[in-house]
This record gives structure tokens, sequence and C-alpha cells, in this order.
């Protein structure tokens, strides 16, 4: 039961692109929450832009020690999106034994980088300094995100309070980084030349200029730009016809982890856009999940 919740919420995110407006997602099911399972709506974690920022939690009823925690981010193209879509994928983590949070940011036009990135960060120093509340473990957070969503997990496990994007929000004592990372068609240099031009009007919304307008922004918003030797583990998934995230995006990551001995794994979809279904959504629903098991198992210092 626990894993078709995680397929329902898996086919809505692989359905959508990151242009809002040309998102396909089928219609939205009910949300299903097992007895064992605790589930706490709209959550504040902190201030951005003068306005609550909220999250939707999901864990057992029954922690007996520190759980693990994943923040689970989503997409459209910074400018779209809530974070409502991922509660039934929250749910399937809490019955897996995690505490799982789905985290709502501001969105672009209206608030422009870093804002989106100052407010994933807030949300995880908010929940380091709620472990005891939640009952989770401060040394093992991970993070799932799609596309936009992707870009900002990715920023969480590469970047730390020295490359001043932490914003104001909140918890300034409490470290933002996270422990692992899985990044569904997420882009991480905005600066590449495989950039396509569809997709410019995106990154200048989000952005507040274009890349010859804005060049130096541009990189301080790629998380290859931050990528060192204590970066989290990731695991990228890219298919080979994305028209929107180039694949070669994901190799530019891979490059850049495997330049500074940082563990992880790429998966190309070959032959597969921007979201997938199938036999390839549920593999990949399964790969996540055992991605975080190894890799959160073990307790790391922050």
């Amino acid at each position: 039961m626990y894993f078709r919740f995680a397929v329902v919420a898996l086919i809505a995110v692989c359905s959508a692109v990151i242009r809002p407006a040309a998102a396909q997602q089928p219609a939205a099911q009910p949300l299903q929450i097992p007895p064992n399972i605790e589930f706490q709506t709209d959550v504040v974690y902190g201030k951005g832009g003068g306005k609550d920022l909220t999250l939707n939690l999901a864990r057992p009823k029954i922690i007996t020690s520190p759980a693990p925690c994943i923040v689970i981010i989503h997409g459209g193209g910074w400018s779209g999106g809530k974070k409502e879509q991922h509660n039934d994928l929250a749910v399937t983590l809490a019955g897996k034994g995690y505490v799982a949070v789905t985290v709502g940011y501001r969105l672009a036009p209206d608030a422009v980088f870093p804002a989106q990135v100052n407010d994933v960060k807030c949300a995880v120093r908010f929940l380091r300094n709620s472990a005891d509340t939640f009952k989770l473990d401060p040394r093992r957070i991970g993070a799932v995100g799609f596309s936009a969503g992707a870009h900002l997990s990715m920023l969480l496990g590469v970047t730390s309070k020295d490359d001043g994007l932490e914003g104001d929000g909140g918890y300034a004592d409490q470290s933002s980084r996270v422990q692992a990372v899985v990044s569904f068609f997420g882009p991480t240099d905005l600066t590449a030349p495989e950039i396509f031009p569809d997709v410019s009007p995106i990154l200048k919304k989000f952005l507040g200029g274009t890349l010859t307008e804005k060049p130096d922004l541009y990189k301080k918003a790629s998380p290859v730009t931050y990528v060192r030797r204590d970066s989290a583990p990731m695991l990228l998934f890219q298919g080979t016809n994305d028209i929107l995230v180039n694949w070669k995006q994901a190799i530019r990551m891979v490059e850049a982890l495997t330049k500074n001995d940082v563990d992880g794994r790429l998966e190309l979809l070959l032959g597969l856009g921007h979201g997938w279904g199938g036999k390839e959504l549920i593999r990949t629903a399964e790969t996540t999940f055992a991605f975080f098991e190894e890799k959160l198992s073990k307790p790391k210092l922050p």
C-alpha cells in the first residue's frame, strides 16, 4: 500500500515539466493516511519576504529512536508547483520509518534567486532545531527533488554557510547541509551552453536577468559551482531526450563529483524525457528508496 502512494506521487511529478503551463498532471487522488502515520499540514518553518513559510510533515506515530529525515522539494520552474503535490510521497516515506516533509518556498517572479534557496535551507535548519519535537536525527537528513526542486536539493547537498545562500529566515545556528541527495532531471550548471533556448525565459524569471546580463549570478545559482570533497552523495536520474534539461547537465555534475571524490551515481534513461512512467517509474522509485536507506543508515555530522 505504501509503495502505491509513492507511485501515485511520482507519476504526478514525472508527468510535469519545468514549465508549469505545459504540465499535464493526472487528477489528484484523495490523500490516504494509514492509522500508524501522523500527518501535519502547514507547519510554519520560517519567514521569507515577511511571510510565513510552511511545510507538510509525515512521520510514524511511534518512533523509538531518532529517525532519518527526507526533505521533498517540488518542481515548477522555480515559479510554480506546490508542496501538496508530494503529500503522498511524504506519507510513503513515513511508512518506511522516515520523518518526511514536503516544503513550500517562495516563487518567481515575485521572489527571485536566491529566495528559493534561502527558503529550503531555512526548512532544513528548522528541522534540525526541532529534532527533539519531531524525533528526527539531525545527522541524517536527505533531500529529493524534481526538476527545479532537484536543483534546489542539489544546492542543499553542496553548499555551506560560507557560500552566502543561507538567508535570514531563522535558526542561523543550525546547518542547512543535507547528507544525501536524489535528483530527478535537475539542472546543474545554468551557465552551460547546452541550456536550451526554450528554457532561457524560465531562467530569466528565476534569476532576474539573462546569462549575458548576470553571468556571475548564473554561476552562483549553479550546484556544480560548489561541489567539494565533503559534498553529499548524490543519485541523479536523467532522460536523454529531455527537451528542458539536457542530459549533459547531469554529466557536468558527475564530472564535478568525480573530481572531488564524492560518492554517487548517475542513471541516464535512454530515450526518455522530462519525466517518465511505467516500469522505469517503479524502478527509479525503488532505487530512490534504496539509496536513502543506504546513505542515511549511519549518522553523519552536518
